[in-house]
């Protein structure tokens, strides 16, 4: 049972300060005027989607303003600022006649021009777009579709407020098509939790609710930065702090939002703020394993694991117990960067609790060795029984609102719907009633690769920026320009449409989620299918709904199925979705605001039943990476700032103070390189070089951070996760100099 919260708690207060004058914090009342002023011309529509929208920003999923997990109102700045994308009007065709000039704009500023207002098209050689028909261009795709071979055409989707409906309808379309080819942001995000819960534990998501946060002992954040990026999830733990909750923050940086934080609509913590981390454990960037296998060597050899669980309810505890006694204290303190007292500090905290809960995002998947991060921290849950109780869960936490029901509806290259494997094919195909292939299909980094060399004919890119989204800008590019047909359907313009066609770019306007009739949903972290209803309001007349869309491209390639892939509405693409994912059976139910089921139950593995073969959860023997470091260079992780995905929103980040050229930098490193605050410097590799600014700043020594995208020009390409395929955007080595 949760623990009762204290009224009033000083010991949880971050500053005497009222509302935190003085401080880096965000200004929710100033975001609530930015948003008033931005939206003006359209106030009311803006304020029915806040009452009664599913939210579109991150995944911890809303009914309006409110949610299952606690009784209160949740307005937050990231919700705020993606608002103007649901109501902003249709820009000037005219200005897309000559795109020479938008290609000098940034992303923000090409968003602010507007809706896309209908089909448009260009061709090679042309100076811009030009506007056809919705037949013209359907049938331009679809021919172009039918003609290539299904080794030679690759389809993307975005997390930008997508529903499951659209997700669902586009992997049917593809797969009519005769390809698993089509991928989607999970994968950039979570693919590693995926595979490895998949793996560890018989399931592929959270284990547990938001209300397991609550009155549990300890919360353990790991590579997980939720002040910026689920500004909701800091109301939670402050409630949580207040039941008397611990929290621990394993992160290079020391995150000023994970240390103390003002909720703006909470009175004692809007005043007082409230002091968020218990401790911060420092580490090298991917050092990760070394640590957490550390804090496990600890609560082992001390005799704190729970050896009656173990020996109950896992396999594989002897291969990882005989692991932990081969590695030194050495090794692992030189993998992480902090000591053995270090390790055991958590060691003792975790020892100590009763429940905890493991929360963890893209600090620790984003790596070339991500599937073994989490390995390493299943193996810390698994060690203590911490799954499949109240109190207790393994969290891979999502950031966008379409990431969580993407993976799951089969928007994967590589898993059918509902996760299962390409085996199951033949079910699908007596399902649908056509051939659903068995080839494994590219992910979205192996689709540019193909481009790049010349073996992609069409690709289609349902949102996104891939020019601001995957490592190697200028790579990218030249993929992109060597696409014959590129057809990229959206709600405003993006970098990556303007690049210059190797003979056709078509753009589609797209619906928002709240614009489609029927309504559509929405699955959040804690595995909550939510119904988001139409709203009503201004329209852009020649946007249609994404999954119309796609499933009439794959109408028009192949006349033969039409009838098997069209759908009327998506009250139908719910049928099937339930027919098809049994674990979302309901989904065909949820009609009205507010309908919405978690499905597994609160708990997945309740009761220490596993679905895995066996019905036990697994240990995994896990080895520390090498470091790639060598003398003189340092470690860069690209973090973001105040933006959403890639979408910057502005300039200086409100809770660490830096600006978007910033280099995170430890004061002893910058000591040490003759540098202070505001030196420009050039941070360099093989990849390329960014030039950017000196921040001094609490973070491992060793360690840089800057932003992304800016510092996608630092990734090497090629190094990617072994399994997922996710690319490494936490590890570049990089050499620093005055610039």
């Amino acid at each position: 049972m949760a623990r009762r919260e204290k009224l009033i708690d000083p010991k949880n207060w971050a500053s005497l300060k009222p509302f935190g004058i003085g401080e880096n914090r965000p200004n929710n009342y100033a975001e609530i005027w930015h948003a008033f002023k931005e939206n003006r011309d359209q106030l009311r529509y803006a304020w029915r989607i806040l009452k009664e929208g599913t939210c579109d920003g991150c995944a911890l999923g809303t009914k309006g303003m409110r949610d299952w997990t606690i009784d209160e109102v949740h307005l937050c700045n990231v919700r705020l600022r993606l608002l103007r994308l649901n109501t902003m009007p249709a820009l000037d065709p005219a200005l897309l006649a000559d795109v020479a000039g938008l290609s000098r704009k940034s992303s923000a500023e090409l968003r602010d021009l507007g809706r896309i207002p209908h089909p448009m098209v260009r061709r090679r050689g042309e100076a811009g777009f030009r506007r056809i028909g919705w037949d013209e261009a359907l049938d331009l795709a679809g021919d172009a579709l039918r003609e290539a071979a299904p080794a030679r055409f690759g389809v993307y989707m975005t997390s930008r407020g997508e529903p499951n409906e659209n997700y669902f309808a586009a992997q049917k379309a593809v797969r009519a098509l005769g390809s698993n080819s089509i991928d989607n942001a999970a994968r950039i995000c979570h693919s590693p939790s995926t595979v490895v819960l998949k793996e560890t534990l018989g399931v592929a998501a959270t284990t547990c609710s938001y209300t397991d946060w609550f009155g549990t002992d300890l919360i353990v954040f790991i590579g997980s930065n939720v002040a910026n990026n689920q500004p909701v999830a800091m109301k939670y733990l402050y409630h949580a702090k207040k039941a008397g909750t611990r929290v621990a923050v394993v992160n290079p940086y020391r995150e000023p939002g994970m240390e103390k934080y003002w909720v703006p609509s909470n009175v004692e913590s809007a005043v007082f703020g409230t002091k968020i981390a218990d401790a911060f454990f420092q580490i090298h960037t991917g050092g990760d394993v070394a640590f957490l296998t550390g804090v496990l060597k600890h609560l082992v050899e001390r005799g704190w694991a729970d050896e009656s669980f173990i020996a109950g309810h896992t396999t594989g505890f002897e291969e990882t117990r005989d692991l932990l006694a081969e590695l030194s204290w050495d090794e692992l303190e030189t993998g992480c960067g902090l000591n053995s007292a270090e390790m055991l500090r958590l060691a003792k905290m975790i020892g100590q609790a009763r429940r905890a809960v493991f929360v963890w995002s893209m600090g620790i998947t984003q790596h070339e060795f991500g599937e073994d991060n989490v390995r390493a921290i299943v193996n810390l849950g698994l060690s203590r029984g911490f799954v499949g109780r109240e109190g207790c869960g393994l969290m891979p936490i999502r950031g966008h609102s379409g990431v969580q029901g993407g993976a799951e509806m089969g928007a994967y290259a590589t898993r059918l719907p509902g996760g299962r494997p390409f085996g199951d094919a033949a079910h699908f195909s007596e399902l649908w009633g056509f051939e659903v292939p068995t080839a494994k299909g590219r992910t979205a980094p192996e689709m540019i690769d193909a481009a790049h060399d010349g073996d992609l004919d069409v690709l289609v890119s349902s949102g996104g920026n891939f020019l601001e989204v995957l490592p190697d800008p200028a790579y990218t590019r030249a993929a992109l320009s060597r696409v014959g047909l590129r057809v990229h359907i959206d709600i405003c313009l993006s970098g990556q449409m303007l690049v210059d066609p190797a003979d056709t770019v078509l753009l589609l306007p797209a619906q928002t989620r709240y614009e489609m009739a029927g309504g559509v949903t929405e699955t959040s972290t804690e595995r909550r299918v939510i119904f988001s209803p139409e709203i009503e309001g201004p329209r852009i007349a020649g946007a249609r709904p994404e999954w119309q869309i796609f499933t009439e491209l794959a109408a028009r390639a192949r006349p033969e199925i039409a009838d098997k892939v069209r759908y009327e509405g998506t009250p139908q693409i719910r049928a099937d979705i339930a027919r098809a994912v049994p674990s979302y059976d309901g989904i065909q139910h949820l009609a009205a605001f507010g309908d919405q089921f978690q499905y597994g139950g609160p708990h997945l593995c309740a009761g220490w039943t596993f679905p895995t073969p066996d019905g036990k959860a697994r240990f995994s023997a896990v080895s520390p990476p090498p470091l790639h470091r060598s003398d003189g260079s340092y470690t860069v992780a690209t973090r973001r700032g105040k933006q959403f995905n890639s979408m910057v929103h502005e300039r200086k980040d409100s809770l660490s103070g830096a600006l978007r050229d910033a280099v995170l930098m430890n004061p002893a490193d910058a000591d040490r390189e003759g540098l202070a605050d505001g030196d420009p410097v050039v941070l360099s590799n093989p990849a390329g070089e960014m030039r950017g600014r000196v921040l001094r700043a609490p973070i491992a020594p060793g360690n840089l951070q800057v932003h992304w995208p800016e510092g996608e020009v630092l990734l090497d390409r090629t190094r990617r996760s072994p399994q997922a395929g996710i690319p490494d955007y936490k590890g570049a080595e990089v050499v620093i100099a005055r610039g």
